[in-house]
């Protein structure tokens, strides 16, 4: 046999494996092609932040901050086990992920039950309760709804601040101090050699990472009007666990475009959150179609986009503390109030990638 015969024998039978390794035989492509964009991308975009050429640094940052965008909702298809038959490679790829998305800190481990506890129990189950800790840090508090004003997401950088101590925060996670460390002292460790040695490569990875914190927040804002309860650590009384038509009546879609659906890949159909909730064992490249079952693709039953972004704008600064008085909107009435762009609405630091 020719070396040419031999090499694709060899690459039949190594597709051959794949496929037989993945959950759907169709998520070769799909995913396939969503981690080659996220790995390639990061690459990329990380390389041309040392270029001396400001366009190509341009180009270099959007593609990076988008490449660990897609890497986190990668981790996000992997914790409902869709890319392999097995949760162990579903396990490995989420972990490899979040090195590229910066949530390494944390454990995938935890991150997936978190958000598990959330369709399950239909709430926003957490640790942290911000509220209560601006309320006790009222200069912080200040601070942040000032950069929140210019559109630093100070919010967030809180969250992940604790995401990366999370071993020294949390009780209930001291036994991962020594992985904490580790990963600490790895990407702190470079980080810091790259920003002595090329600052302004070190200032646009931080511009890129901002970048993806206002993409994955933007996406989470609307999708539920849940309030949260402080229950991570204990299995409490869920009001609402198991009610299906009610986790329906406060889910909400906010696709990027109806009319154009493949701009949705640009957050790999995060948005058709509704379909999400209805069924979460459905890939990322299905939920369009599942949507449009469910709603014949209505945009009365979805916040145009228009609108999402009018909100982002409008509440960046009351929304990092989002306490919700007795006459907040819910269900219908929420879905008619953010369809319009305004009213005090919407959710902020509450990502996946925060397991907390």
């Amino acid at each position: 046999m020719s070396s040419f015969g031999g090499w694709r024998v060899r690459e039949y039978a190594s597709t051959t494996m794949i496929l037989a390794e993945l959950k759907q035989a169709e998520g070769l492509r799909w995913y396939g092609a969503a981690v080659a964009y996220a790995v390639v991308g990061y690459g990329a975009g990380i390389a041309g932040l040392f270029s001396a050429s400001w366009p190509v640094n341009l180009v270099a940052t959007l593609l990076l901050a988008h490449s660990m965008t897609i890497a986190a909702y990668l981790i996000h298809e992997c914790g409902h086990n869709l890319v392999f038959k097995k949760q162990r490679d579903n396990t490995g790829l989420g972990r490899f992920m979040s090195w590229i998305c910066g949530a390494a800190y944390g454990a995938y481990e935890d991150m997936r039950y978190k958000h598990f506890r959330h369709h399950v129990d239909n709430d926003d189950v957490v640790w942290f309760e911000y509220d209560e800790w601006f309320d006790e840090h009222p200069i912080i508090f200040k601070l942040t709804r000032a950069l929140e004003f210019f559109y630093i997401p100070a919010h967030d950088l809180i969250m992940h601040f604790i995401m990366v101590f999370a071993s020294f925060v949390i009780p209930e996670r001291r036994d991962q101090r020594v992985r904490n460390v580790s990963v600490i002292l790895i990407r702190g460790g470079i980080f810091v050699a790259v920003a002595i040695l090329f600052p302004k490569a070190a200032v646009l990875y931080v511009v890129a990472y901002l970048l993806m914190m206002h993409v994955l927040r933007f996406m989470d804002a609307l999708q539920h009007d849940y309030p949260y309860h402080a229950t991570l650590f204990e299995i409490g009384n869920a009001p609402h666990k198991g009610d299906a038509d009610w986790e329906q009546e406060h889910t909400f879609s906010v696709p990027l475009s109806l009319k154009y659906p493949r701009l949705n890949w640009l957050t790999l159909n995060f948005g058709y959150h509704n379909a999400h909730h209805f069924n979460m064992n459905v890939p990322w490249y299905r939920l369009p179609e599942l949507h449009k079952e469910l709603t014949g693709n209505d945009p009365m039953r979805v916040i145009p986009f228009l609108s999402q972004l009018n909100l982002y704008h409008r509440n960046r600064v009351s929304r990092v503390s989002n306490t919700q008085p007795v006459d907040y909107p819910q269900g219908d009435d929420y879905l008619a109030t953010a369809q319009i762009g305004r009213g005090p609405i919407g959710g902020n630091a509450a990502s996946f990638l925060t397991s907390f």
